[in-house]
């Protein structure tokens, strides 16, 4: 079972799926990573569909690589209609590095979470994290404005915009502005790109001074740029990789919580909803009332 702690790719791979089916193996891998996180950087890629957010991630791995870096890399992709289970769209972009041993892609389904991110994305970062990755790439759905949830678990948060298409009016609308460390303005050999980093740098300089992400141009499928990328993270993720376990676990609690709380209340007894919405039409209770009523039927025995 430690097989996974020293680095070896195949028990990485068991322990993340035992950690993601919560099998009978996951509390031996949870308890043996105790004391071993934080030691990651770990930097999180997201933006509107259409960015080039797979070949930025391909360019930036390739550079990490040569500076001797070992890389997981989570794609968290949309849920198949039928079995539930990613698409695995991005593993099939990253096929450069499948002969790399420093190189271990986990694909997700997003599973319905509209902010990118599953629960069990949080777990496998945990897992990467102490399974001796020097950095963990988590690369997001790209449903455009619902992709905030990054924020909560990656030491760097990169919002990659592609010129001509919108997307500087797109990250005031979608609010992922405010979550970014640094503003990627990708295909930076269009003839639009310039014009887009001007306003991108505007927008930036909207924020209080001292959170002001950096804004850089890369064109992803030459490099340019890529490494100019790749120290803005490492300066970044230097000062906060040792915070990470702690952020993870706060979102690990949440999501769990409300989860939970979701579960227990679709088994309430329709007919107590029904009083429930009955005294709210006729006066009898307000909405806080009776949805404080509401979840403490959800919440008075265990189910």
């Amino acid at each position: 079972m430690d097989d996974w702690l020293a680095g070896e790719r195949r028990a990485l791979s068991r322990a993340i799926t035992a950690v993601e089916n919560e099998n009978r193996e996951a509390t031996a891998v949870l308890r043996a990573m105790q004391g071993r996180l934080g030691r990651a950087i770990s930097v999180g890629f997201t933006g509107p569909p259409g960015a080039g957010k797979s070949t930025l991630v391909n360019a930036f791995v390739r550079e990490q690589r040569e500076r001797g870096r070992t890389v997981g890399v989570i794609a968290v992709d949309p849920s198949s209609p039928i079995s539930g289970g990613a698409i695995l769209g991005d593993r099939i972009r990253m096929t450069g590095h499948a002969g790399d041993d420093g190189v271990f892609v986990r694909s997700l389904a997003s599973r319905g979470h509209l902010g990118g991110l599953s629960r069990s994305a949080v777990r496998v970062m945990d897992c990467m994290d102490a399974g001796g990755r020097d950095v963990i790439v988590i690369e997001t759905v790209g449903a455009g404005q619902s992709e905030v949830e990054i924020a909560d678990v990656a030491d760097v948060k990169v919002v990659v915009a592609a010129p001509g298409l919108g997307d500087d009016v797109q990250a005031i609308k979608a609010g992922i502005l405010e979550i970014a460390d640094i503003l990627v303005v990708n295909k930076g050999d269009h003839p639009l790109a310039v014009q887009t980093l001007r306003h991108l740098k505007t927008m930036a300089g909207m924020r209080p001074e001292g959170t002001r992400p950096a804004v850089l141009k890369t064109t992803a499928l030459n490099g340019e740029g890529v490494a100019e990328l790749a120290a803005a993270v490492d300066a970044l993720g230097r000062e906060r990789r040792h915070a990470a376990p702690m952020a993870r676990a706060r979102r690990l609690l949440r999501r769990a919580a409300l989860d939970l709380a979701s579960r227990r209340l679709s088994a309430v007894d329709s007919a107590e909803v029904e009083r429930l919405a009955r005294a709210l039409t006729t006066g009898d209770a307000t909405v806080e009332k009776a949805a404080l009523d509401l979840l403490r039927l959800a919440m008075k025995d265990d189910r």
